[in-house]
């Protein structure tokens, strides 16, 4: 007997949180319910390739029974790593130490995705389930969606990412602004598109920094790759700028003036874009938040301890939070579903705290004068 037997669960949002969860707890025979917007898995664009890490995702893959169909679809090579300054000069070539490591593979987030929704029953998650509301129902929560229909449920958790709905449900706690927006973009078939940029990617990934401010760019499974400027702005700078962000034109002239002295070969990827630009201010929640557990509602990801990228640590979060929080659900020893949730919203509290000092430490570094001798260390 355990706390989940013969209660209906929803999980909101079906990212690689959400829906590890989801597997995690039909494995012990649950009864769950993934609620995600989207209409179906390929509804938006993916972003960047994920590095999971061993002590995290890569242990939420394991806990979850899908090592061999992670080490089936991960990207082999594509944790290599070159480190450029703005001259787009090699400063760091991690080919050769990196060859036949896979501490930290890399998997595009498509094959990821996939493999979790093989992973669950039939019709586990229903799509095109925008959420709306939420209130209180017999002991239980009803859920309310855009397209007028609901969903009941004894547990509910949220998995919905950085503007998470379900949040202030929780807590009234928001995330404070980092200090850093990046510009995303995304290029296809790379080699055709940008040759000298896919030449210096040689499959894997580039860090490119100089006068305070970073280029990245990854490359991803089918030929494509997607890069993000990070540079120090105004919190609204996105909203005050005047750029359009889906005129290539506006963004190119952008560049050229915010990266003035960088070499003209970072150029081919702005001219050859696919799609609109995507503006992203950096936010992270504050290290010391708290709040009491509720008996039948809580968090896990970016909704619960939203950070910026710049330690690779949000999708490994996320996982790691859906095992423990799976493990704290089936744990015999907690009498009910909120000693359960504390137990498991304490430890998450607690890691996620010191994971997001560190990346925001590696945010301000990344973006200051010494920023490549930084990095260096840290992978020398």
């Amino acid at each position: 007997m355990n706390l989940i037997n013969n209660k209906k669960i929803a999980i909101v949002g079906g990212g690689p949180g959400g829906l590890t969860l989801a597997r995690l707890l039909q494995m012990n025979g649950a009864e769950v319910k993934v609620y995600e917007r989207d209409a179906h898995k390929d509804a938006r664009p993916k972003g960047a390739t994920l590095d999971l890490h061993e002590e995290s995702g890569l242990l939420a893959i394991r806990e979850a029974g899908l090592w061999e169909a992670f080490m089936a679809n991960y990207r082999p090579g594509a944790d290599k790593l070159r480190i450029l300054d703005k001259g787009a000069n090699i400063i760091f070539d991690g080919d050769a130490e990196r060859e036949g490591d896979i501490s930290r593979p890399e998997i595009d987030r498509g094959p990821l995705q996939q493999i979790l929704l093989d992973s669950l029953k039939p019709n586990t998650v229903v799509w095109g389930s925008h959420f709306v509301s939420l209130s209180e129902d017999n002991g239980g929560w009803k859920i309310e969606f855009k397209d007028g229909t609901f969903a009941v449920a004894d547990l509910v958790i949220a998995a919905d990412g950085a503007n998470s709905k379900i949040r202030p449900y929780i807590t009234s706690i928001q995330p404070f602004y980092a200090g850093i927006t990046m510009v995303e973009g995304a290029v296809y078939d790379s080699e055709k598109s940008t040759p000298n940029i896919h030449k210096l990617l040689n499959g894997g990934k580039i860090f490119a920094m100089g006068d305070d401010k970073s280029l990245i760019v990854s490359s991803k499974g089918g030929g494509s790759l997607v890069f993000y400027t990070g540079s120090h702005k105004e919190e609204m700078w996105s909203g005050t700028s005047g750029i359009d962000f889906s005129d290539k034109t506006q963004v190119l002239a952008w560049f050229k003036t915010e990266f003035a002295g960088w070499d003209n070969v970072w150029l081919e990827l702005f001219e050859n874009a696919t799609g609109s630009f995507v503006p992203r201010p950096q936010y992270c929640m504050p290290l010391d938040q708290t709040w009491e557990a509720l008996p039948n509602l809580t968090m896990l990801g970016d909704a619960a301890h939203l950070m910026p990228p710049y330690a690779g640590e949000g999708v490994n979060m996320a996982m790691l939070d859906a095992k423990e929080l799976s493990q704290c659900l089936l744990n015999p020893k907690f009498i009910d579903l909120q000693m359960a949730i504390a137990a498991y919203e304490n430890q998450m509290r607690s890691r996620a705290s010191e994971i997001a000092g560190i990346t925001l430490e590696s945010t301000a570094a990344l973006h200051a004068p010494e920023a490549i001798s930084y990095l260096l260390d840290i992978v020398g």
